[in-house]
């Protein structure tokens, strides 16, 4: 037998999964498998060091520790006049202290220096008397201030008014942002200040999609049995959206041989394909997989649409051993035939993993949000970040499942969850309308009742309930 024949199928499993769906995984706890073998698959890979424009949206790897007491010195937090001792003051002659220059000369009792905000306060200052607050007088007789103009203060000068000290928002060292911190602009600009050039973030997981059926266009109308390619044009966008580096999006046909070479060849973290699933005639995944050596994690899900997906972690690489040299000078300088053998360092093996999605497109979306979704946050380290999906009551009854949960496409509006109508396992035009996925428990939610929203990866649309209308009237 080879590949090209239909693979034999025990008692009790893939026929079993067509018929008998019900003996599948429980959605949440396909869910929290997905997350802990994206988790499992992260411990190995070491963090990337990744310059401040390219880290927005990524999450930091390891703690944001202070490289710099902050302020760095003490600085005027105001400007006006840096003062030394009691009051009246004469006026230093000099310029002003700028930000970004050093002070010239330590200020004495009795001075006075014009200072400006962020600048660094002469040593000895005593306090900085904001400009509004202060006013100089002409030099006076006094021959001991002959030339020098005089500072009065219009307010009580308290020591150490609008001084920023050293170390007054951090010391360095000190944690700033723990792992796991969604990095936002905020966080680049408090990077920044602490000296960072760069940020340690995750690697983004790399990706592949296989797209597989002898039916699919690429262009053009369906035509003789044909039909459009609807998941490859939605899923790379869809997966870069979370956060992941795709590699490419390929088509396969209903050839085994084919996908087996694709699936074993494939240098991803993830790979992704559509269709196949099941247990039909050219339903080649489970075969592919056994053969490859591959670990089921998740064989179907106990949700609608898309029971048929599953998660497999896939037969790593063999370990690849890395000389090292621990006397490069001394080894090189012996004759080839007496140089010892180098040590060698081990690296870890790559973890791999395969997501399997129905080929029906809203069901394909619902695999994307119950395996693929969780696996790529905890690889990116956005699993600790995200936020629990937001409960928000439904609108309309949504009948359910006997014994299976559903997702159905709803649209956000006054606080509620309006579900949409067109929500069969092919169509994607509840989801193109939709800004989340309600979570329907088996046997279906009354109107009020709070349901799980699954978010999408892009901005929400606002706006009038889309013509479609809701989905059950």
């Amino acid at each position: 037998m080879t590949l090209k024949e239909p693979l034999p199928v025990a008692p009790g499993t893939a026929d079993a999964r067509a018929g008998q769906p019900h003996r599948a995984t429980a959605w949440p706890e396909a869910r929290a498998a997905a997350a802990r073998a994206g988790a499992s698959a992260r411990a190995g890979r070491a963090p990337l060091g990744v310059p401040l424009g390219q880290a927005l949206g990524q999450v930091l790897a390891e703690p944001l520790l202070a490289l710099t007491d902050l302020p760095p010195f003490d600085t005027s937090a105001m400007d006006g006049w840096a003062v030394a001792g009691p009051g009246p003051w004469a006026v230093r002659a000099e310029d002003a202290v700028l930000a970004g220059q050093a002070p010239e000369a330590e200020a004495a009792d009795g001075e006075a220096v014009r200072i400006a905000t962020g600048a660094r306060v002469p040593a000895g200052t005593t306090a900085v008397v904001r400009a509004e607050h202060a006013r100089t007088e002409p030099a006076p007789a006094d021959p001991a201030r002959a030339g020098r103009a005089v500072l009065h203060a219009l307010r009580e000068v308290v020591p150490g008014q609008d001084i920023r000290p050293r170390g007054q928002e951090c010391r360095t060292g000190d944690e700033l942002l723990p792992a796991g911190t969604v990095v936002t602009p905020a966080v680049l600009g408090l990077a920044a200040a602490a000296g960072y050039d760069e940020l340690p973030v995750p690697p983004r997981p790399r990706v592949e999609i296989l797209v597989l059926g002898d039916e699919l266009l690429t262009t053009g109308l369906p035509h003789d049995g044909l039909i459009r390619d609807a998941l490859g044009p939605m899923l790379g966008p869809w997966l870069a959206a979370l956060g992941a580096d795709v590699l490419a999006t390929r088509r396969i046909g209903d050839e085994a041989e084919e996908l087996y070479a694709a699936v074993t060849g494939s240098a991803a973290d993830l790979v992704l394909t559509t269709g196949g699933t099941a247990a039909g005639p050219v339903d080649h995944v489970h075969g592919v997989l056994d053969k490859a050596g591959a670990t089921l994690l998740v064989d179907g899900v106990k949700v609608r649409p898309g029971h048929p997906m599953l998660l497999a972690r896939l037969a790593p690489e063999p370990t690849r051993p890395e000389p090292t040299r621990a006397e490069p000078t001394r080894a090189e300088s012996l004759p080839a035939e007496s140089t010892p053998s180098a040590p060698t360092r081990a690296e870890p093996p790559h973890v791999r993993h395969l997501v399997g999605l129905p080929g029906n497109p809203l069901a394909a979306v619902s695999g994307l949000l119950t395996l693929a979704q969780p696996l790529l946050a905890a690889l990116t380290g956005a699993a600790a970040a995200a936020p629990a999906p937001p409960r928000v009551p439904v609108r309309d009854e949504v009948p359910g499942h006997p014994y299976d949960t559903r997702l159905v496409p709803v649209v956000r509006r006054g606080g509620r969850a309006v579900p949409l109508r067109y929500n069969g396992p092919a169509m994607l035009r509840g989801i193109a309308a939709a800004d989340g996925l309600a979570v329907v428990p088996p046997g279906g939610a009354r109107p009020g009742q709070e349901l799980d929203v699954l978010d999408l990866p892009w901005p929400a649309a606002e706006g009038a309930v889309p013509a479609q209308g809701a989905c059950f009237t």
